[in-house]
């Protein structure tokens, strides 16, 4: 009997779960990367749409780019519907203001669309409600490219079509943690979504580089290439994306592990009175959140109740109010608020700044800031797998966010310097300020969505997620706004700011940190388990 060939023995070496659960990994990484795709043009196109003018003759000005000599830049050979200057509005001298209600409008739509759509999500597919999300995203990004083509000036109009295309992005975010937590249990969920995760940075990657590749020819292109991915992903999600195991028959657990039977059964044993043997069952560090004073479990109003629906056969969909009472969720999105106003400040001006203190023209400015995502893809995995070993996720956090505030000031120093300082900054910062953002978003959300507290209730990862993530939001709103005002006066002072609300982050963890630095079992798991009430 002939051996098997070698790719057939691999094939086989895994089992039918796994090779779905690899697939549902890889689809959905896909699919929110397209949404972040999506997201970065309007960051790359700000140093086209508005350029530098210097003057030539009396009455007459030119645009300069900082990448070109000026002898080198032909006078007047700008489209009829685009000024000297950049495109009108944006060419007069507030554009820094107008550009940053751009992206207020958008992620202020974003924050607030982010609460009402977990709450949605939870009570409909997430297949559907995903694929809707995906087309209608595509659409409003391709439309604030058509503006170019169809030579649109009117301020309102962008500002309309950042509005609607924040709220239909809100779609994207519940749904692909709640799926992903649907498939993959507890264990090493720190590496496993820290991994995943790193399809925030692929997507600011990917969109950089399409958007930097029409910049400075056709920037409309730059908005419609990009939308036109995320429809087509959209369309990807419908005929592919299995919303939980148990619809293709799959294990709910990760069965070839041998901790997956823990994974598996540790909420149901909540219910019952702790054996010795048990005790390991517990996450430890969850757990620890839940007690009082670090030696007794808290008492039951700590506890989340939830009617049962359909005859008691199953759990209702928990309330926004129940969410917020689960151990953690309000203090790890307060963090999240000004964790996310930094990584977002440098998501949409980060290439402007580049422009502006190394004088590159807005395509190379916009390759250039695909190293802070770079940076940002090894601190997520860092922050997953360190969280994972020390089983401290607010520890592992507060411990980055306390290195990235001096991190942001030595990058506002030395990147003036020249550009091979730049570069080591934007690894390094991206690595410090996307790691706590990437935990916090991933492995800490759906760790409070499936908390023992819960009792085994499975309708509140989308919520909870959304509360998180849609806090996150406000801070992401506030940061590009903030800087668009405070950069007029100076950058340095936006990086104040930035530094400030690092620490405002390190701030509301302080209490968990205590708790997990202070409770004897968080590495043991030896404190009593939730009793059934």
């Amino acid at each position: 009997m002939a051996p098997l060939p070698a790719g057939i023995r691999f094939i086989i070496s895994f089992s039918r779960d796994q090779w779905y659960r690899a697939f549902i990994f890889i689809l959905t990484f896909l699919l929110y990367a397209s949404f972040h795709l999506s997201r970065k043009p309007i960051s790359i196109v700000k140093g086209e749409l508005h350029r530098y003018c210097a003057p030539v003759n009396k009455g007459e000005v030119r645009a300069s780019s900082h990448s070109q000599k000026a002898s080198d830049i032909p006078a007047h050979q700008l489209p009829d519907n685009e000024t000297d200057c950049g495109w009108a509005p944006f060419d007069q001298d507030n554009y820094q203001q107008l550009l940053g209600a751009l992206d207020y409008s958008f992620l202020c739509a974003y924050a607030i669309g982010m609460y009402l759509s977990g709450i949605i999500g939870e009570r409909l597919p997430i297949r559907y409600y995903l694929t809707f999300g995906m087309l209608a995203s595509g659409t409003f990004t391709a439309l604030f490219g058509l503006g170019y083509f169809y030579n649109i000036h009117s301020f309102g109009f962008y500002v309309v079509t950042q509005i609607v295309n924040g709220l239909v992005q809100t779609t994207g975010w519940p749904s692909v943690v709640t799926c992903l937590s649907n498939w993959f249990g507890k264990g090493r969920r720190g590496l496993i979504m820290g991994v995943w995760n790193s399809h925030t940075s692929v997507g600011n990657i990917l969109g950089s580089l399409i958007a930097g590749y029409w910049v400075s020819t056709c920037w409309g292109l730059s908005f419609i290439v990009p939308g036109a991915i995320v429809a087509a992903m959209g369309i990807v999600c419908f005929l592919f994306l299995i919303e939980h195991p148990k619809d293709i028959a799959c294990s709910p657990t990760l069965v070839a592990h041998p901790k997956s039977y823990e994974n598996g059964m540790h909420r149901f044993r909540l219910q019952k009175p702790a054996l010795p043997d048990e005790k390991k069952l517990l996450d430890p560090e969850m757990q620890c959140l839940l007690l009082s004073d670090g030696k007794r479990a808290v008492q039951q109003n700590h506890v989340v109740l939830l009617p049962a629906a359909d005859g008691g056969s199953s759990m209702a969909a928990i309330s926004f109010t129940g969410a917020l009472k689960i151990p953690g969720v309000v203090e790890f999105s307060l963090c999240l608020l000004f964790a996310k106003l930094v990584s977002y400040t440098f998501l949409f001006w980060l290439p402007l700044y580049i422009t502006n203190v190394d004088h590159l023209d807005a395509q190379k400015a916009g390759e250039l800031s695909t190293l802070f995502d770079v940076g940002g893809i090894f601190g997520g995995i860092l922050a997953g797998v360190i969280s994972d070993r020390l089983e401290k996720r607010a520890s592992t956090c507060g411990l980055m966010l306390l290195l990235a505030a001096p991190t942001l000031y030595i990058f506002s120093t030395i990147s003036k310097m020249g550009l091979e300082a730049t570069v080591a900054m934007l690894l390094l910062s991206g690595a410090l300020v996307s790691g706590p953002y990437a935990l916090i978003t991933t492995a800490v959300s759906a760790d409070l969505g499936t908390h023992k507290s819960l009792k085994g209730n499975s309708h509140a990862l989308a919520t909870v997620t959304a509360i998180i993530d849609g806090t996150g939001s406000v801070g992401a709103a506030l940061g590009p706004l903030l800087a668009g005002l405070i950069s007029p006066s100076g950058w340095n002072n936006v990086f104040y700011m930035l530094m400030l609300a690092d620490a405002c982050a390190l701030l509301f963890l302080i209490r968990l940190i205590h708790k997990e630095l202070s409770c004897p079992g968080s590495a043991t798991g030896d404190q009593a388990p939730l009793k059934e009430h």
